[in-house]
């Protein structure tokens, strides 16, 4: 009987020695350069040396002219990724997974009544390199494929991230 208890209890006494090795979360913001919402503030958490969650909000104003009319647009989104976290050294990582994007956007078209605000979602991937400096801040390039499942079609999100890392 003490074995089994022993044999079960370890799995549970050797997690808190494994975890204390793994950085738990990270924050900053992530630029979008070609398809996305400009600024995303970035958080991440980590669930185990080699799995971790991050949680991106973005925003995003612009204008254009059309038919010498100018329109707004505004949008913000959340989006959800969980990602598998491959070292390549101490300092760089490799890391891709599967998400999703939840949003609302807004217009001011004048010619179109029935397009002035809406809601999007849309399924996404993610594929990105990391370079962590000993301070603690990390750089990353990623590119986030967005396939849309509601009110949005086909993009590659293509960013930027710097983010601190707290240990």
């Amino acid at each position: 009987m003490k074995k089994i208890v022993m044999t079960l209890l370890i799995p549970f006494l050797l997690v808190p020695a494994v975890s204390a090795q793994v950085p738990e979360q990270s924050l900053g913001l992530r630029y979008n350069a070609v398809f996305g919402l400009g600024i995303e503030a970035s958080y991440q958490h980590d669930l185990t040396i080699s799995h971790r969650l991050e949680c991106d909000l973005g925003f995003n104003s612009r204008y254009e002219y059309i038919n010498n009319l100018r329109q707004d647009y505004n949008s913000w989104a959340v989006t959800g990724l969980y990602q598998k976290v491959w070292k390549i050294n101490d300092e760089t990582t490799w890391y891709a997974g599967p998400g999703g994007r939840l949003g609302f956007w807004s217009s001011t078209q004048k010619y179109d009544s029935r397009y002035k605000n809406g809601m999007f979602l849309s399924a996404a991937g993610d594929i990105g390199i990391e370079y962590a400096f000993p301070a603690g801040i990390k750089f990353a390039l990623d590119a986030r494929p967005e396939l849309g499942i509601f009110n949005q079609g086909f993009g590659v999100n293509v960013g930027l991230a710097v983010r601190y890392q707290f240990r």
